[in-house]
């Protein structure tokens, strides 16, 4: 018994070597984009060809993905646009393909691209979604936090992102949900929003009692909405 006693002893006081070795790794990532999309220029925008514009990107739901740009109208400022409303900025309103969810990185690029290639005030840049366009956007601006200078995520969520609700804390972001909402639980929205705010963030949200999924119609109509959105500007 002393003798198994001791051999115990002696093994748990052994050591080993660390076979580890500290390595390194850096490379390029890239990815291949492709995006088609539908976009409306401001009154003006052909007469004054100094002037820069604001812009608005928008992200749709699950349901409007695939091939056919004519499934944007809808909802949301596709919608409003082919109503007839006419907005004092730049809409580009993005189709993901069939099978696929936002890439952030291709909403960057497509911005990018845009910035470049429309006249862009690119401290004016917006972005905003619903449902899993409202997941692409919080995914976005965690991506991205100084491309937008304000973001309105409707119905979606951060995910586990609220951990590092800090990369965003100098980001305007007005928040959407309604309360039965039976496809996104507005919990998503409270969590992020309630780490934003802790964090001193300029996070509004907004809970719209007795609404199911669809809390982007009233929102997109309300001018309260797009008078916010087209206020806020980066570095201001």
């Amino acid at each position: 018994m002393v003798k198994t006693l001791a051999c115990l002893l002696l093994a748990t006081s052994l050591t080993f070597a660390d076979t580890q070795k500290p390595q390194n790794f850096s490379g390029d990532y890239v990815i291949k984009v492709s995006y088609s999309y539908l976009l409306s220029h401001p009154e003006g925008y052909e007469a004054d060809t100094t002037k820069k514009w604001p812009l608005v990107i928008f992200l749709h739901g699950s349901g409007e993905r695939g091939n056919d740009l004519e499934m944007l109208k809808k909802h949301g400022p596709p919608k409003l646009i082919a109503a007839g409303q006419k907005f004092p900025a730049v809409i580009a309103s993005l189709q993901c393909p069939s099978n696929e969810l936002w890439n952030p990185h291709g909403v960057k690029a497509l911005t990018d691209h845009l910035i470049k290639t429309e006249r862009i005030d690119a401290s004016r840049v917006y972005l905003t979604g619903l449902s899993m366009g409202g997941f692409g956007t919080w995914e976005t601006a965690f991506e991205y936090p100084d491309t937008y200078a304000a973001i309105a995520p409707i119905c979606g969520g951060a995910g586990v992102r609220w951990v590092t609700a800090s990369r965003l804390k100098h980001l305007p972001a007005w928040i959407f949900h309604g309360d039965k909402d039976g496809a996104v639980p507005v919990e998503n929205s409270h969590k992020i929003h309630d780490a934003l705010q802790k964090l001193g963030a300029p996070v509004k949200l907004t809970i719209y009692p007795g609404v199911g999924h669809d809390s982007w119609t009233q929102t997109y109509d309300n001018p309260e909405f797009w008078a916010w959105l087209f206020a806020q500007k980066r570095g201001a």
